[in-house]
């Protein structure tokens, strides 16, 4: 087997496990906070989908990562540390988005208020990923 394309798939694969465990935990506070939103007849803010959504590019940037990777000539062994260690980097970025998302929606769904401050702390932990995927790519070359 080649540890090359084994590194491929991983990146991707790992990443994907960080997406969905983020936005099971972001989406689980947004729909806890329509449901108080409902119980107190206020309006249910439709604008918490973006904090549940969030995590979700980090599948893309494991994506595009792994394409890169699949047409590259490096080591085998190489790319194949690359792969769990971008892949590992996406995923725990997308676990503190998550995070950071749920506390977004209840604090967005009992204020009204703080959208602007809450995505950007979002934006923070995307900030990692993105670094992740370009690192990457530059040590590709």
């Amino acid at each position: 087997m080649n540890l090359g394309f084994l590194g491929t798939a991983l990146v991707m694969g790992i990443a994907a496990i960080g997406s969905a465990i983020g936005i099971g935990i972001a989406g689980q506070a947004a729909i806890g906070a329509w449901k108080k939103c409902y119980m107190q007849n206020k309006a249910a803010p439709f604008i918490l989908t973006v904090f549940a959504g969030a995590p979700l590019t980090q599948t893309i940037y494991g994506f595009l990562l792994a394409q890169q990777m699949k047409g590259s000539t490096a080591d085998p062994a190489f790319l194949f540390g690359l792969g769990i260690a971008s892949g590992v980097a996406m995923a725990l970025s997308a676990f503190a988005q998550g995070k950071a998302g749920a506390a977004g929606a209840d604090a967005l769904a009992e204020t009204g208020k703080g959208f602007s401050q809450y995505i950007t702390v979002v934006g923070l932990c995307e900030t990692v990923a993105l670094f992740a995927l370009v690192f990457s790519m530059v040590v590709l070359g």
